[in-house]
This record gives C-alpha cells, sequence and structure tokens, in this order.
C-alpha cells in the first residue's frame, strides 16, 4: 500500500513538473526573442505602415521598428495582417510578437492586451486645397453650407454625420462608394480641385501633403485618439523594453529623421508630362556627363539620350541628391541595388561609378523583360521596374493576365493594374506577392522620362 501511494505521489510530483515545464517552455518574452535574434512583427501594408518601394521593405512603422530591433541587435520578421482584428488574433496565437500599427487604445482592449512603444495621437483633419486664391476653414462651422466627399461606409463618413449633427445641420456630405476608390483617390482629386474637401486621418493626411503641397491638413474635425504597438499580457519584458526605447528615442535625431522621411519630405510628381526641357541644353550638348551617358550607353547597347533622361528624372543632374526613399546619386539608385552590381557605398557619389551602375541596371531590366517583343513596351516595363520595383511590375503583369488584360503592354494595360495594387482586393490576389503600391509616381516617371527621351532625341544628336 505504501509502495502504490509513493507510485502515485511521483506521478503528480512529474506532472506537475511537467505541466511546469511545458508552461515555461512556452514563455517567448523579451529574454527568449534576444536568444532567436529575431522580432516577430505583425503589421499591415499600408502607405504609413509598412510597403515595399523600389524592391526595398519601407513604412513608418517598418523603420520605427528597425530602430528597436537595431538597438537589441535583432532581425525584424515582417507578418502582413489583413485587418487590426487578424493582428490582434495572430499576436493571441503567438503568431506574432509585436504588432507595429496604429491599434486605438480602449478599455476593452486593455483587458486582453499591453499598448507598448510607439504611441501616437491622432485625430481626423479636413483635408482641403491651399492655392493663393483659395479660402481656407479654419473652424468646422465653416463647413456649414460646404459639400464634403468621403468613402460611403467608412469611419469619415460616421464622423461627418456626428458632426453635422453637432452643428445642427448644413454640411453638404457627398459619399463616394466605388471598390476602386480609397481615402488617397480623395484627397488627390482635392489637390486637383475636383473636389472641394474630404477627411482623412492626421498621418495619412500628412503624408498625402508630402506628395500634394497645394493642400493644407490642419483643420482637426473629431477628438483625439491615443493609439499604440501592442503585444500581449504575457510579455512584459518586451513591453518595457519597447515603452523605454520610445521615452528614449522621441527627441533623438535617428526617430526625428524617420519623421521628417515619412511626413515631412516633398515626395511630390507632376501629374502632367512636362516637355520644356530647352533651359538644360546648349549647343548639342545634355549635361555635363554627357560623355559618361554616351561611354555606359554604347557599353550597354543603350541610347545615351535615354539614360540622360533617367538621370534628369531621378536627380535633375545633381550629383549629391539623395531622394526620401534613399536614392541616391545622378541615377537615383538604391545602396542595395548599387551594391548587388559591385558599386561601393564610397561610389554612390562618384558620377562616372553612377552611372555606369545605372546603365548595367537598366539593361539587366530590359533582358528581364527580353521575352516582351515589342521594344517599346519593353522599354516600359523596364523604366517602371526601375522606378518602382521589380516585384510591382510582376505582380502587375500577373494580375493584368488574370483578368483578360495583355501583360505585355503598358499603356491600359499593366499600367492599369499596377495603379490597382493601391486597393486590398487587388495587392492581396494570390498572384500578387508584393503587397501594396502606390503607382502614381511610377506612371508618371514612365511617361516623363519617354517624352524628355524623346525631345532629347529631336534636340540632340546621336
Amino acid at each position: 500500500m505504501n509502495k502504490v501511494i509513493l507510485l502515485l505521489f511521483i506521478q503528480v510530483i512529474l506532472f506537475l513538473s511537467c505541466g511546469k515545464w511545458t508552461r515555461e517552455k512556452h514563455i517567448h518574452d523579451f529574454p527568449q526573442i534576444l536568444q532567436t535574434d529575431t522580432l516577430r512583427v505583425l503589421t499591415m501594408n499600408t502607405s504609413t505602415s509598412y510597403f515595399i518601394y523600389r524592391d526595398q521593405p519601407m513604412g513608418y512603422h517598418y523603420d520605427m521598428v528597425r530602430d528597436f530591433c537595431k538597438q537589441h541587435g535583432l532581425v525584424p520578421e515582417i507578418i502582413v495582417a489583413e485587418n487590426t482584428q487578424d493582428m490582434i488574433r495572430m499576436l493571441q496565437l503567438g503568431v506574432g510578437d509585436l504588432i507595429a500599427y496604429n491599434i486605438p487604445i480602449t478599455n476593452s482592449l486593455k483587458d486582453s492586451v499591453s499598448f507598448a512603444g510607439l504611441q501616437h495621437i491622432s485625430h481626423q483633419v479636413l483635408v482641403q486645397r491651399a492655392l493663393h486664391n483659395d479660402t481656407l476653414i479654419t473652424d468646422v462651422t465653416g463647413l456649414i453650407g460646404k459639400k464634403v466627399t468621403v468613402i460611403g461606409l467608412s469611419k469619415y463618413r460616421d464622423r461627418l454625420e456626428n458632426l453635422n449633427n453637432e452643428l445642427g445641420g448644413g454640411i453638404q456630405l457627398e459619399t463616394a462608394y466605388s471598390d476602386t476608390l480609397v481615402t488617397e483617390d480623395l484627397i488627390r482629386s482635392v489637390s486637383r480641385g475636383e473636389i472641394a474637401y474630404t477627411i482623412s486621418d492626421d498621418d495619412l493626411a500628412r503624408l498625402n501633403q508630402t506628395y500634394f503641397r497645394n493642400l493644407n491638413v490642419e483643420l482637426p474635425v473629431s477628438f483625439e485618439q491615443r493609439s499604440s504597438w501592442v503585444v500581449r499580457k504575457d510579455t512584459p519584458v518586451l513591453a518595457d523594453s519597447l515603452d523605454s526605447w520610445f521615452e528614449k528615442k522621441t527627441a533623438a535625431p535617428g526617430f526625428l529623421r524617420i519623421e521628417k522621411r515619412y511626413f515631412e519630405e516633398t515626395k511630390g510628381y507632376s501629374d502632367s508630362v512636362r516637355v520644356s526641357y530647352e533651359e538644360i541644353l546648349g549647343h548639342g550638348v545634355i549635361s555635363p556627363f554627357d560623355t559618361w551617358f554616351r561611354q555606359e550607353g554604347k557599353r550597354q547597347r543603350i541610347d545615351w539620350r535615354l539614360l540622360a533622361s533617367v538621370a534628369w528624372q531621378e536627380s535633375s543632374f545633381k550629383t549629391e541628391g539623395e531622394s526620401w526613399a534613399g536614392a541616391v546619386g545622378l541615377m537615383g539608385l538604391m545602396p542595395a541595388t548599387a551594391g548587388s552590381l559591385g558599386l561601393s557605398s564610397d561610389d554612390l557619389y562618384d558620377p562616372e561609378a553612377n552611372i555606369r551602375a545605372g546603365a548595367e541596371y537598366l539593361r539587366s531590366l530590359l533582358n528581364t523583360f527580353d521575352s516582351v517583343a515589342d521594344q517599346n513596351e519593353r522599354l516600359q516595363l523596364s523604366l517602371a521596374a526601375y522606378n518602382g520595383g521589380v516585384g510591382h511590375v510582376f505582380d502587375a503583369r500577373a494580375l493584368a493576365e488574370k483578368y483578360g488584360a495583355d501583360k505585355n503592354v503598358w499603356a491600359g494595360n499593366v499600367e492599369k493594374y499596377i495603379h490597382l495594387k493601391r486597393l486590398e482586393q487587388y495587392y492581396t490576389d494570390p498572384v500578387c506577392k508584393n503587397g501594396y503600391f502606390r503607382a502614381d509616381e511610377t506612371i508618371n516617371y514612365v511617361g516623363n522620362v519617354i517624352a524628355r527621351w524623346e525631345y532629347y532625341r529631336e534636340t540632340v544628336p546621336e
């Protein structure tokens, strides 16, 4: 009997020990994350959080996560979710360690998750045009009698209806219902003068202001809402580490540099193709770098005047320039792209080396699309890839093929579908591998480079 009791006692101890070991084994807080060298980051494909541009991952939240990871010797593993509910579910299941996205801080969520790290106080703002002859609305009462256009079935429509009730009526609410419209489309329409006003979250409005400098986004139309990154309740050390990082970084140069990159630096582009280039020409000379354009054009079997057109579009022939995205030098090369071509960071600003690498990169893109028989179509696809990245052009060609368009024709075909990659139903399509893309700049880029090249060919001898 004593032996039976002893055996039962041992089994209970083993069972309890096993349970304790299992619980400890599944703890995945910051010490365990540091051991794996990887932070699993849940986020969404948007213009303010995470996207791929020029074949490089970018985004405000992505850059902030990279800053935190760099401080701790970690590599961020990005896991893209479809919506906030999906992110929270995946976090709770242990698929990710951190949600790097503006999750609204609510009492209901506080019971199930911990808010930590990057925090933001946001509100909705009125987006209006601010040209010299425009009269700005500086108080919400100024909206009485005005037409404001918002996406149907959106939080912006809800807020506008509530504001209209608060003011006692008078706002003319126009609702845009379409599967091919997003708020950024309405912001663009305000800039062009096609509609008078729309409403947006302030961070999205500020980002779009860097594209459209004729916008004013200063008038709040809602109460402030606090939001934050999110971790699980069982990762308090990770939460403390994120909070400590955020408290120290808010005034640090690196933090401010990321803020400036996305919400201040100009990313503008013309909506129309400009063809008045006479001011940069003289006596058959395009630039001080024509010798190198000719040399590399001959080496890569590319018209040297096309290389000059690309360089003007990328840098206006400024050798020390760097775009908001990090593209450097005359030919606007991303450091990673330049490195893959054997160009060191020290040589990025050297005009001859930069032109050589840029010409080689354009040739590699032309070779990538060598299955396209028409040389003009091949060039347009290659220029789109030069500006926006090969991956997005591949995605757009796959979409074109899936939906019955011609994947070998740019205008009205691949161009159409690369533009549609700003919409969730297209960038989440199974044939797409590179997610969200804002294609306005790329579409204008292709047209501008070719129009300028045609002008050079008419004006400058080969």
